[in-house]
């Protein structure tokens, strides 16, 4: 059972101003690190005065027009994913479960499948096809799981966590199964399943901001329903909160959360289930503390991990995903471990 840790208040707005002054150097710090290098001074003139005379004119063109949306859209990712990921492990009441846990992952890869299999073309509210249908998977997937888990109005968290791996996995060999028979996309689908931010733009940033930043402000606001989740049904129901309605607003939440990240980023696993433990030490486990922290947090380790991603085979860029899945695997492992013996 999480225990929920109080701290004093300047505490928290010193820990706070901490995150954010390394989040704001990290920033910095990614967009003048690439094939042509900017000082900090040069990122920050080039962003505040582009048009002054004594600007870096090459800074002004590659920060605004090749980095700084992307520096945004990995940041917002980030922040989607982390935020999301703390409001699962307190509703599912476990350090493992993260925005994928109930098949969003896989709604997902689908839906993004089958716009690159069947050359859907179209867009809609700056979604690409291919964004745009996994979005849609991701949603959809989600909601067939909660309806499979749902029995006499309660979805209990094991049957939700059952119903999201069984799907899941369902979904996953659908993916193969189109792939094989569509040999030729091959590669692109594959790309978009390891996560990455290469190519993208002002557009996908538009896209994905207005469904993450109102997904994080309903679990912000969902908060103290989750920190009663967390501590079991029973002390939920005793503080006359409808499990039912409580599980399905921050289900409901997390996954337009994720879903939006999910669509522009592809695939970006353990950044939500690393992200709030790194935030839990830091501010306890009281969410409404925990959850913009893990944002923050979140936000931090993807812009470092697509700095890398783009810097470090240069100039071979390698996708997010698998950076984030080589620094969470053993973060995964460790967690395991160490939690076991509640979980057995």
């Amino acid at each position: 059972m999480a225990r929920l840790i109080s701290k004093p208040y300047w505490r928290d707005l010193l820990a706070f101003g901490g995150l954010l002054g390394l989040l704001f150097l990290t920033m910095v710090l990614s967009l003048g690190i690439g094939a042509v290098q900017f000082s900090p001074s040069e990122v920050l003139q080039a962003i505040i005065q582009p048009q002054h005379p004594s600007t870096n004119a090459t800074a002004v063109t590659i920060v605004w027009d090749l980095r700084l949306a992307r520096m945004l859209l990995a940041a917002l990712i980030g922040a989607g994913l982390a935020s999301a990921g703390a409001a699962f492990q307190g509703l599912f009441q476990n350090p493992l479960a993260d925005p994928f846990a109930i098949g969003a992952s896989g709604g997902a890869a689908l839906g993004a499948t089958l716009a690159i299999v069947l050359r859907i073309q179209w867009q809609w509210l700056g979604f690409s096809a291919v964004a745009l249908c996994a979005f849609i998977g991701a949603l959809l997937a989600v909601g067939v799981v909660y309806t499979i888990a749902e029995v006499g109005g309660q979805a209990p968290h094991t049957a939700l966590l059952l119903a999201g791996a069984a799907l899941s996995t369902m979904l996953s060999a659908t993916v193969s199964l189109l792939l094989l028979m569509n040999e030729q996309p091959l590669y692109e689908v594959f790309a978009w399943l390891l996560g990455g931010l290469s190519g993208r733009s002002w557009d996908n940033l538009c896209s994905s901001l207005p469904f993450v930043v109102l997904g994080i402000a309903w679990l912000w606001l969902l908060a103290r329903r989750i920190d009663a989740l967390s501590c079991g049904d029973e002390v939920a129901q005793s503080l006359g909160l409808s499990l039912w309605r409580t599980r399905s607003a921050v289900i409901a939440a997390a996954s337009i959360t994720t879903a939006a990240t999910v669509a522009n980023g592809g695939i970006i696993g353990f950044v939500g289930l690393i992200a709030p433990h790194i935030a839990r030490l830091l501010f306890g486990a009281n969410h409404a503390r925990l959850i913009p922290a893990s944002g923050l947090v979140g936000a931090m380790l993807l812009v470092l991990a697509d700095t890398t991603a783009r810097t470090i085979a240069a100039p071979l860029e390698l996708p997010v995903g698998i950076l984030t899945a080589m620094l969470g695997g053993p973060f995964f492992l460790y967690l395991l471990k160490r939690s076991r013996g509640v979980m057995m």
